[in-house]
């Protein structure tokens, strides 16, 4: 999509705003159109209203979480996206998503739990696997860690160097009795970069 097009969407969604301001689509395509042009603070908003208007409205409670995501606000993701699985617990996405606030949020039961219902829902989900490898790992279950991981490589997910890293800075820390964050196993880059309109 050219710049002029993505400006274009933006000024159709402002006007269909403008003229239906209770209408909760009408905000949420305009969140869609400010996420595509990477302007994810006006998204935040835009998709605000539409559940403001809309609490029923799944997919909106799911773009919010991910632009909440994308401004590195985990509690906000984490909230947007339980309100998503309350609404509809056969959500994937809101799972995952779910699960990655929680990584970020270095809460490895939660991301646990919510990549075991990926798996119940979706049972080949590489990033599932992956990331229950992330969580087993935190929580000193080198076991499930590895079982995951391979099962992660066999869909076709491979781990970060950061993670293979973690894995054996893990071993080494168990025979130490400390334990690893979430972040660190990942290799993520935190948020000190906050991304902002």
């Amino acid at each position: 999509m050219t710049r002029e097009s993505q400006r274009h969407r933006i000024e159709r969604c402002l006007q269909a705003v403008e003229e239906s301001p209770e209408s909760a689509p009408a905000h949420y395509n305009l969140g869609l159109a400010y996420t595509i042009s990477g302007r994810v603070k006006s998204a935040e908003e835009a998709y605000l209203k539409a559940v403001e208007l809309d609490p029923e409205m799944i997919q909106a409670w799911v773009n919010l979480g991910g632009v909440r995501l994308m401004r590195w606000e985990f509690e906000g993701c984490r909230d947007a996206n339980r309100e998503a699985v309350q609404l509809d617990p056969t959500l994937v996405i809101g799972h995952y998503n779910l699960g990655q606030a929680y990584l970020y949020l270095n809460d490895p039961e939660n991301l646990v739990k919510c990549n075991e219902r990926v798996l119940e829902l979706e049972r080949d989900h590489p990033a599932a696997h992956y990331h229950l490898a992330v969580g087993y790992l935190a929580m000193g279950n080198h076991g499930a860690a590895e079982r995951h991981l391979a099962r992660a490589i066999e869909l076709g997910h491979a781990p970060t160097q950061d993670f293979v890293k973690a894995m054996e800075k893990a071993q080494m820390k168990k025979a130490r009795n400390e334990n690893t964050t979430l972040v660190e196993i990942t290799g993520a880059e935190g948020p000190d970069k906050k991304r902002e309109d």
